[in-house]
């Protein structure tokens, strides 16, 4: 089953009947130009946040093994309802819950882990030339209770699935056509990217862009397989997500530029400059499981006292001032916060081998004077933290600064092209 297609599709493409309609015509396309197709769905758009109101309706703080009951019906009625389509225009087609899919997880109620998964059910289906439709989001446990991944989990389904079938490639059909140098709503000028490493890719989806979820691009990066963002509503061939190391980068050292919204800054003022001072502050906040992400210790010379910054999840803000303002009596130092700033970061590869991105980068938000407030690096990012009403500013002067809307495409001249996004 060498040519065996994995296609996951989103809650926004399977939103209504006549859109579940649309989708079968596209997977009735597929199965013509390749023999073996399996089919991963999410639930239709809105509904699993239905269902979890209609839960915290009975019980707000309700969680567990009845939740996971619940919030896997979702699935279970889109892939019924894609196969009977299916089954409409004479292709012969299953549906699957996670369980029947072979897919075992750990008892990790609501944000379950994959352990293996056995295909033997799915490759008598293929055999029989069924399109095999399998809910996205769930498995079962050593028990046989239904567990779900988390939000976005349908897309770690998909590649786990791809992976252990040893699928050709993984597509995830969307409502965007692909993955752009930039949120088009934000900069009109940002262009579709045609390639992309998984490197990249992780960044991305860490820093804010939407398309795919993070956990499944690490599984995808992994086990190397190809992943495929399309849209499920107009043909594209496009963003092939792949190992990229060794091929000719140097042409382009950026390849997008992403934002998130969701930052908030907290700074404690006045501490003193020795050891132990840091892991006291951060012990604080991580005791009441808040995340941090970037970190700054700024120390005055002249008195011995340093300041430290860190950013937070805007939900977690009041919380963790909170926290500040009863260390900081402790520790004889006094307490800012900021939860109207944003993290605006530039993603490339090619700045392994490209001096001066992170100078190219300052001077192009000075000249439109957008201050910066923190800095964060790795070696394929530059991620700052700057006031949340120069947002839209400062994505379209980088955006502009390093020319992205003249980005190269890196796809093989040897690339068979499949039909991808005609289906």
């Amino acid at each position: 089953m060498n040519d065996l297609i994995v296609q996951k599709y989103g809650g926004s493409s399977v939103g209504s009947v006549e859109r579940i309609r649309h989708v079968a015509e596209q997977v009735v396309q597929s199965r013509s130009q390749t023999k073996y197709v399996v089919v991963v769905l999410s639930a239709m758009g809105g509904e699993t946040d239905r269902l979890l109101s209609l839960a915290k309706a009975i019980d707000a703080d309700c969680g567990g093994r009845e939740i996971d009951a619940l919030l896997a019906t979702g699935e279970q009625a889109s892939t019924a309802l894609l196969a009977i389509a299916l089954l409409g225009h004479g292709v012969p087609a299953i549906s699957l819950h996670g369980g029947q899919a072979g897919i075992q997880t750990d008892n990790s109620y609501n944000k379950a882990r994959i352990q293996r998964i056995d295909t033997q059910r799915i490759h008598q289906h293929l055999q029989h030339e069924q399109v095999v439709v399998i809910a996205g989001f769930q498995g079962v446990n050593e028990d046989g209770e239904f567990t779900t991944f988390g939000r976005g989990g349908s897309d770690t389904s998909a590649v786990a699935l791809a992976v252990a079938l040893k699928a050709k490639e993984c597509r995830i059909y969307t409502d965007v056509d692909g993955v752009y140098t930039a949120d088009p709503r934000v900069a009109p000028k940002a262009s579709l990217i045609s390639d992309l490493s998984y490197e990249e890719m992780l960044e991305m989806s860490s820093l804010g862009s939407k398309v795919l979820q993070s956990r499944a691009v690490e599984f995808a990066s992994k086990y190397n397989m190809p992943l495929r963002v399309l849209s499920s509503f107009k043909p594209s061939r496009g963003t092939l997500i792949r190992d990229l190391e060794g091929r000719d980068m140097e042409t382009v050292k950026i390849s997008g530029v992403t934002y998130n919204r969701d930052e908030a800054q907290l700074t404690i003022i006045g501490v003193a400059d020795k050891p132990g001072i840091a892991a006291r502050i951060l012990q604080c906040v991580t005791d009441e499981n808040i995340e941090v992400d970037m970190i700054v210790q700024n120390v005055s010379e002249e008195n011995q006292l340093a300041s430290f910054t860190f950013t937070v999840h805007r939900r977690d803000y009041r919380k963790c001032l909170s926290i500040l303002e009863r260390l900081a009596d402790d520790l004889q130092a006094r307490v800012i916060g900021n939860d109207k700033i944003i993290k605006v970061s530039v993603v490339g590869i090619g700045m392994r081998s490209h001096a001066g991105i992170a100078a190219q980068m300052f001077a192009a938000l000075a000249s439109h004077n957008i201050n910066i407030r923190m800095i964060s690096t790795s070696e394929i990012k530059i991620s700052v933290v700057i006031d949340e009403q120069h947002l839209e500013l400062a994505v379209r002067t980088l955006h502009d600064a390093f020319h992205l809307e003249q980005q190269e495409s890196f796809a093989l001249a040897n690339e068979p092209t499949d039909g991808v996004g005609l289906c």
